[in-house]
């Protein structure tokens, strides 16, 4: 099934200080002055009013993810550029469809085409790889979560192509949430003192606490704990954590998640899992522009 997702509101959601259009076009702007510096120096070898069209094909099956940022690289080199999409964000495409065409002066077109395509490409395989993951628990009830281990620069980006591909986002960065990790307890001192004055900074905020073993979930449980992440535990303790806990908080499961294990890990009756796969080791969806007429 395909799965579209609004860009515009999911940016809205994170990141409301900043319209989404505004967020767009800054991180364009920072993309494209990384790859242009001073300017393009071989398109200058074609005359500034030919004109163009091109293709954009997909060479491998993939869940479609990045067009605004595609077309925001192309609107900043010439707002004359017009595209024609055939493809929403979200939507599983199969190998050599084109995804898109555009027409307009052929030196934005060559110009903005790297930076487009590695947008794209880069988005799709993240929400292609997401896909794959949300498939392999469909029809349990458990959310797959993303993770900070996105590429730098990329955060906002990433974790709306995991949207794109079904799966779910965990906290944007350490601004919206509180997780407290294993380092945190040993400087407050134990997992009472890291709870305790979480509690008291919270300011409305979740709070998040690792365990590494059912006795420091019990003790989390016995300060107050309703979100607890579960860190390394094998199938069986997390089948006698989900048991103990009875629903008294949320429990994700997290730590060498792989598409082979995640199912088994789904059917343990955790109420999440967190994935850092889904962002960290994204291969890139093979995408190619084709000058069709020059």
């Amino acid at each position: 099934m395909n799965r579209t997702v609004t860009q515009d509101a999911f940016l809205k959601e994170l990141q409301d200080s900043l319209p989404a259009a505004a967020l767009i076009e800054q991180q364009v702007r920072a993309a494209l002055a990384e790859d242009l510096g001073g300017g393009d120096r071989t398109a200058t070898l074609l005359p500034a009013d030919r004109k163009s069209r091109v293709e954009l094909i997909t060479r491998q099956n993939a869940v479609v993810c990045g067009r605004a940022w595609f077309d925001e690289v192309f609107r900043q080199l010439d707002p004359g550029v017009r595209s024609e999409w055939r493809a929403a964000d979200g939507e599983r495409v199969e190998q050599d469809r084109i995804l898109c065409t555009l027409s307009g002066t052929t030196r934005a077109l060559l110009s903005g085409e790297r930076t487009a395509v590695n947008y794209l490409q880069t988005l799709s395989g993240t929400a292609s790889r997401a896909r794959l993951y949300a498939d392999a628990v469909a029809g349990l009830p458990v959310r797959l979560l993303d993770t900070r281990k996105t590429l730098p620069g990329l955060r906002v980006q990433q974790k709306y192509a995991v949207r794109c591909g079904g799966c779910h986002n965990h906290r944007m960065g350490l601004f919206d949430a509180i997780l407290i990790k294993e380092n945190h307890i040993l400087a407050a001192g134990s997992i009472t003192a890291a709870l305790k004055a979480a509690f008291a900074v919270a300011d409305g905020l979740q709070v998040e606490i690792e365990v590494e073993s059912l006795d420091e979930l019990e003790e989390a449980l016995a300060v107050g704990a309703t979100h607890l992440l579960l860190d390394n535990f094998e199938l069986d303790r997390l089948r006698r954590a989900v048991a103990l806990v009875g629903g008294k908080a949320r429990l994700e499961a997290s730590g060498g998640v792989t598409l082979d294990s995640v199912r088994d890990i789904a059917e343990t009756g955790v109420d999440d899992i967190s994935v850092g796969d889904l962002t960290k080791d994204v291969v890139s969806i093979d995408l190619s522009m084709r000058f069709v007429d020059a």
